[in-house]
């Protein structure tokens, strides 16, 4: 089987979650998550994390690492990611990265040294990664995140959000990011629950449009919808 680590990538609300681990279950893969939101305890419903269900049995790292407001950096991810990648293929199984957050993506596959400031060396990946990305058209994407939120939101997201604040403030920057914030101005009565969602639909649709824009800097994506992913990497993997 091909031994390169697989990565699995695009646009937030792309679907990136669900055929990673039908791709796990079928490659023997364990998950490794790329997104600086699902690193926070606590943080769930609002970052889209699989829920112990959903993961189906897979493995997944790289979620609740930290509390939210606790310092955690691209470089600590790199160690973290890179560590866990050994130890995957130790084992034999294949390390799947999962996630949107372009920094920590290529941090890894540059192989960026940050203490010598070394973050912009784009001139050729550093060690063995297949990267297949998941694209959608505008319109199409910008359906899948309104049906998102409107799920999103909910009596189980309040009940996250209350406990966030019980518990750590609402002093954190983690927080203060996405529907975390919006929700709470719900609750809080500073908007309406219409006025929210629009509000938070924008907060991802820029989200999505600025990592699209991030990860199209990389010829060495291979672009697909999402249905064409799982055959793609199964070919690639199995042949």
């Amino acid at each position: 089987m091909n031994q390169k680590t697989l990565i699995i990538l695009g646009p937030t609300g792309s679907g990136k979650t669900g055929v990673s681990i039908e791709l796990a279950k079928k490659l023997n893969g364990e998950i490794i998550s790329a997104d600086s939101r699902a690193i926070y305890k606590g943080m769930d419903i609002g970052t889209a994390k699989p829920t112990k269900k959903e993961q189906q049995g897979i493995p997944h790292y790289s979620l609740d690492l930290v509390e939210p407001g606790e310092r955690f950096t691209v470089a600590d991810w790199k160690e973290y990611a890179e560590a866990k990648i050994e130890d995957i293929k130790s084992r034999g199984k294949l390390p799947i990265i999962v996630g949107g957050t372009g920094l920590y993506i290529d941090a890894l596959i540059f192989d960026y040294h940050f203490e010598q400031k070394n973050c912009s060396d784009r001139t050729g990946i550093k060690g063995d990664y297949n990267l297949i990305g998941i694209r959608w058209e505008t319109e199409e994407l910008r359906k899948r995140l309104r049906k998102r939120i409107d799920q999103m939101f909910s009596p189980e997201l309040y009940k996250e959000v209350k406990k966030l604040v019980q518990t750590y403030g609402w002093g954190s920057q983690a927080m203060k990011s996405n529907i975390y914030e919006y929700a709470y101005k719900y609750l809080t009565n500073e908007l309406s629950l219409k006025e929210a969602k629009e509000k938070c639909f924008y907060e991802d649709w820029h989200l999505a449009k600025r990592q699209m824009t991030w990860f199209k800097r990389n010829p060495e994506i291979v672009w697909l919808s999402l249905e064409q992913v799982e055959p793609f990497v199964i070919k690639l993997y199995l042949k």
